[in-house]
């Protein structure tokens, strides 16, 4: 207090700290606070083996044509704690990391750190934070350049991940969108957490058309245990889901990805619609399996172990293929037609949700 001229704080007592060496992690001698200058600095350690690094960035919005898709995209983490075994963003992180060693932004012991282990492990252990996102995004935010496009938070990592417990950039990006108007929003989380930013959604919705799609893969929390290594149980999910439509906000669930011959049986998705409807979900929309390169060299090793009676079958529908083939998806998209209807969803509804938050596979390199 007397030091720092800092008296009407009051003294907190901690129990035992656990200590990181940062030489391991290719950064000096000192305490990871986030305060060492220049690039990718060390932000968080995690017990389990996640470490946080800040990624300075020019620009925190990627428009359809560096994407691929039909909206804006916004990202405010690379990389993510829940492991999702089937993720293709991965290859999002992939890219991210490939830029940043070839600009130097990332060098020496920290690139060689990153590079150590596979590709895939990189994107739930070596996550990337956008620490001035919400000020890069109020920056160069241009709503015309929007043309009445869908800008989606959260396409290629989750926006409530747990790393937004303590850095609560899609928070802050939330709050910067606060000052437009008439745009349309999207968000795509699998985490309760979003609930916590409950009142400034209710505000978001006073100016703009916001919906949010709660994904979920299946009811089974066995089966989701297996398929998602650390995500939210798909019981909190489905409350989450009720708490945001009791709250005023448009919401609904996206079945994604649906994994052939795991989830994409007919009762498996009946139930999952009709849990849905329970919640007063505005729409229960499904999205296929794809597996890039850096999903794909995760995801396929994993079903050998956990699922061997399925290895043949994807190594023909995946093998050299992101997608399991135009015949699977077109009979897919009959069966999750059939089962709205049944489940009392709107066919016109879903089809338009799609299109605001899907397109066509990434082709580039944006994250």
């Amino acid at each position: 207090g007397a030091r720092l001229r800092l008296s009407h704080l009051r003294a907190v007592r901690m129990g035992t700290v656990r200590m990181i060496p940062l030489a391991v992690l290719g950064q000096p001698p000192q305490l990871s606070l986030g305060l060492v200058g220049g690039g990718w600095r060390t932000l968080d350690v995690r017990q389990r083996g996640a470490t946080f690094l800040a990624l300075p960035a020019r620009s925190v919005i990627n428009a359809p044509a560096a994407t691929g898709m039909n909206f804006w995209s916004l990202n405010p983490y690379v990389g993510c704690e829940f492991g999702c075994t089937y993720c293709y963003a991965r290859d999002t992180h992939r890219y991210a990391i490939e830029r940043a060693g070839a600009t130097g932004a990332l060098s020496g012991a920290a690139l060689a750190d990153v590079r150590a282990m596979p590709a895939w492990e990189a994107f739930e252990r070596r996550i990337l934070v956008k620490t001035d996102a919400a000020a890069l995004l109020a920056r160069s935010l241009d709503p015309a350049r929007l043309a009445g496009q869908t800008l989606v938070i959260g396409t290629a990592t989750d926006p409530y991940q747990p790393a937004e417990r303590r850095f609560r950039l899609t928070r802050q990006v939330l709050e910067a969108l606060l000052r437009y108007r008439d745009l349309s929003i999207g968000i795509i989380t699998k985490s309760p957490l979003i609930t916590r930013d409950l009142g400034v959604l209710r505000q978001l919705a006073e100016r703009h058309d916001v919906h949010v799609n709660i994904s979920l893969a299946t009811l089974d929390p066995a089966l989701a245990r297996r398929l998602e290594l650390r995500s939210p149980v798909p019981a909190a999910r489905l409350r989450a889901l009720a708490r945001l439509r009791q709250a005023g906000i448009e919401a609904g669930v996206l079945i994604a990805p649906i994994v052939p011959a795991l989830t994409d049986g007919r009762a498996a998705l009946g139930a999952l619609m009709a849990a849905a409807r329970r919640a007063d979900a505005r729409w229960a929309i499904g999205s296929p399996l794809r597996l890039g390169p850096a999903a794909r060299n995760r995801f396929l090793p994993y079903l050998a172990e956990e699922f061997p009676e399925l290895v043949e079958r994807y190594r023909r529908r995946y093998g050299q293929s992101d997608s399991a083939g135009r015949e699977y998806q077109r009979a897919l998209e009959r069966r999750l037609d059939a089962l709205q209807r049944i489940h009392g969803f709107a066919v016109t509804e879903g089809r338009r949700r799609r299109r605001q938050i899907e397109g066509e596979a990434p082709t580039t390199r944006s994250g």
